[in-house]
């Protein structure tokens, strides 16, 4: 989820909203990138869903179902928004999730 966070920060530093308007590939795979952010969401126990609530994974896990399967729904303005608005702040979030899990695992 870190990978596809950085992975997304980073390509809307290299490209903007316009390349990625007309370039489909470009933008697909910055789409493929917020599926992959739903996907790890998914795979997330309940358990740990309920152990971080100040996560909205539920809202990351129905816009994974939205891209996959209501895709020509989408337009590079949503997953603009997504990138500048919403992962900014999810990241130290995951940041802190790994680092707790990090640190239980050694005690």
């Amino acid at each position: 989820m870190l990978t596809a966070i950085d992975n997304l920060i980073d390509g809307s530093q290299r490209y903007t909203i316009e390349q990625a308007e007309k370039d489909s590939i470009i933008f697909y795979g910055f789409v493929k990138q917020v599926e992959i952010i739903g996907e790890a969401t998914y795979k997330l126990t309940q358990e740990f869903r309920d152990a971080h609530p100040d996560t909205e994974w539920e809202v990351i896990e129905k816009m994974r179902h939205v891209l996959v399967h209501g895709y020509y729904l989408i337009t590079p303005h949503k997953v603009w928004r997504v990138i500048n608005k919403d992962l900014p702040a999810l990241r130290p979030q995951i940041v802190k999730y790994i680092a707790e899990e990090e640190s239980e695992s050694f005690e």
